[in-house]
């Protein structure tokens, strides 16, 4: 393979057409209610009860309702890219299958490779949470069985717990029986357990409600602070951080696009009603939370069983339990819902082994990749201590976030065909005649200066994110990088909304592109550079297990590269005559009949030789006498 050959294999995009997008090998029966439910899910879990406890007495007090609020607008800035994606591809692979049509597959490849991890050590710690949580409940007679006759797994070990939790593996089995017998089926059992989730959480809040006392968020404290923003509006924006991941888990019902009624519709209104919902919810708990007893009272472990307790309501404090294992079995049932599919994308694709592409002719699931990778899942759940990897549930997430995100912004400054006419194109990806320089960027093709941009972009955010997470914002070196991020990031934007956006009509698009893209990528480069360094190195480990399959397996099976030009394989003729005979049809196969060369014509024709073979073309002669048959004078560069 040459080194041309090469590159264009790492970044060879995904295609789809009007009617290929919508076919699909899964059956197609969720309605918006479903895919609405899948997503509440997946973020109502066990994190409301233990994360507003944290969040209010720490760092906001009773402003955690603005930590809700902040970090649910940033949510949905992502969320708007998901449902432009979700609407336009409405496939399994959620952001891996977004990644591979915006900017290839290497990229597309790194995403689908980390978020199936992310799923299966969520599911594994939330599993693990659900037993020990269960267990607790009657008096740990699990943990003293299991300790009395199998013993210790591990005493003194920083990866693997104290003992084999055989109630979280039993768990994750279960639930995923449930999951496999059919997606309307796991639905419905997801929707019953949101709704009892919602229930307890409406009770929690009306029940709470009758005790609250308004004099905790009015007036000052002894020390003179705002009793309702006692740390100031800094803690309520460092609140939001950690809020920010109680609303991970809505790109879960993109996961369920190709089983999904009428998609296009569907996904968008889903994504919005389902993050409208869940943040009413929250902003609702933490109020009631910090209306009931003061900020600094609250009992991070058990904050709203506590504070029933301390109000006598210990019959509400029961119910709490019940609605914590319900949410933490929501959690497991998407989790489970989620990873197969996404395994199930990438191995449909050619880039992992076809056997987890397999779906059962009964349940129309995904059921190879379900067996395998909920039986890891639960092998994590039995011996390993998740404490430690709690972290990487975000980074993986994030990246997947960051990546949907600037795809939107290259999808949107590409070029697109006039009323679906491949051969006429629209102006979308060229410069305004304002932007400075514009001769330089004239002859690339159109959209190749927003992948710089978007870049260079990232590059500047990064430049400004560090200069934060490292305190440096008082010293000289600190001011510094801010300047050179800030004006990096500001050229780059403006080079940005100097471009022509496509015209392409789409069922949803994500408004005020690129302020609403770039706003999104610019909070989730903070929060990833705020994460643990170790949290990036167990990353890179992960990635790099990934990219020796890629290179050994996934590059060479990829059904791309069998649909694409590059991949073109021509049978070696014995003769020198048959050689030029075949180079000639070749060619023009490949040239328009109005004799215009193009740009991607004369790639598609110098790249679709089998390079490795004796019989490769090595003569200058059948490199140029195309070109010279057809003439230079229409060469466009376009690709």
């Amino acid at each position: 393979m040459g080194a041309k050959t090469f590159y264009h294999a790492l970044f060879r995009k995904k295609h789809f057409d009007e009617d290929s997008s919508l076919a699909s090998k899964l059956k197609r029966c969720l309605s918006v209610f479903d895919i609405m439910f899948i997503a509440i899910g997946h973020m109502i879990g066990a994190g409301i009860y233990m994360l507003a406890g944290k969040v209010a007495k720490d760092e906001a007090g009773p402003g955690i309702i603005l930590s809700f609020t902040f970090a649910g607008v940033a949510a949905l800035l992502s969320a708007f890219s998901y449902a432009e994606f979700g609407a336009r591809y409405p496939r399994a692979g959620s952001a891996y299958t977004y990644t591979y049509v915006g900017v290839g597959e290497l990229w597309a490849f790194v995403i689908g490779w980390t978020v199936p991890l992310e799923y299966m050590i969520g599911n594994a710690a939330v599993a693990r949470a659900w037993s020990s949580y269960f267990d607790k409940l009657f008096g740990y007679p699990v943990r003293n069985f299991t300790l009395n006759t199998v013993g210790h797994l591990s005493t003194n070990s920083e990866f693997f717990s104290d003992y084999p939790d055989f109630l979280a593996f039993i768990l994750l089995i279960l639930v995923a029986i449930a999951v496999s017998i059919g997606s309307k089926a796991s639905a419905n059992l997801n929707t019953g357990f949101v709704c009892l989730n919602v229930l307890v959480l409406l009770f929690v809040i009306v029940s709470g409600l009758r005790y609250a006392d308004f004099s905790l968020w009015s007036g000052t404290d002894e020390n003179g602070r705002s009793k309702f923003l006692p740390y100031g509006v800094s803690g309520a924006l460092a609140g939001a951080s950690n809020c920010f991941f109680a609303y991970i888990g809505f790109e879960a019902l993109a996961t369920a696009g190709e089983e999904a009624k009428n998609p296009r519709r569907t996904i968008p209104i889903a994504t919005f009603s389902s993050l409208a919902i869940i943040t009413v919810l929250y902003i609702l708990m933490g109020s009631t939370l910090t209306l009931m007893i003061p900020y600094y009272q609250i009992d991070v472990g058990a904050a709203y069983a506590s504070a029933f307790e301390m109000k006598g309501a210990k019959v509400a404090g029961t119910i709490m339990s019940i609605g914590a294992l319900a949410g933490m079995i929501n959690n497991l049932i998407t989790g489970s819902f989620a990873l197969p599919r996404g395994v199930y994308a990438m191995a449909d694709d050619g880039l992992i082994f076809s056997f987890f592409a397999k779906i059962n002719s009964v349940t129309k699931t995904p059921l190879n990749a379900t067996i395998v990778f909920t039986f890891l899942n639960a092998l994590l759940a039995l011996v390993f201590d998740l404490e430690a990897l709690v972290e990487f549930l975000s980074i993986g997430t994030l990246l997947a976030y960051s990546m949907v995100t600037a795809c939107v912004l290259i999808l949107r400054y590409q070029s697109a065909p006039i009323n679906g006419n491949e051969q006429q194109h629209d102006n979308g990806g060229t410069l305004r005649s304002w932007v400075p320089f514009r001769k330089f960027w004239e002859d690339k093709p159109a959209g190749l200066s927003i992948k710089f941009a978007v870049v260079t972009l990232i590059f500047g955010y990064v430049w400004i994110a560090l200069a934060v997470r490292l305190g440096l914002l008082n010293t000289p070196w600190g001011i510094i990088m801010v300047s050179i991020g800030a004006v990096i990031s500001l050229l780059m934007f403006l080079f940005i909304l100097g471009h022509q956006q496509n015209t392409l009509s789409t069922y949803f698009k994500v408004p005020l592109v690129p302020f609403i893209p770039c706003i999104g990528l610019l909070i989730n480069v903070f929060m990833m550079v705020y994460l643990n360094y170790l949290t990036w190195i167990r990353l890179f480990i992960w990635l790099a297990v990934g990219v020796l399959i890629y290179f050994g397996y996934g590059i060479r099976h990829s059904k791309e590269a069998r649909r694409g030009v590059f991949s073109v394989d021509i049978p070696q003729p014995r003769n020198t005559k048959e050689k030029s005979r075949r180079y000639i049809g070749r060619w023009a196969e490949l040239a328009p009949a109005n004799g215009h060369i193009r740009g991607k014509n004369i790639v598609a024709f110098l790249l679709s030789f089998n390079f490795n073979s004796r019989a490769s073309l090595r003569s200058p002669f059948f490199v140029l006498f195309p070109c010279l048959f057809h003439g230079f004078s229409a060469v466009d560069g376009t690709i």
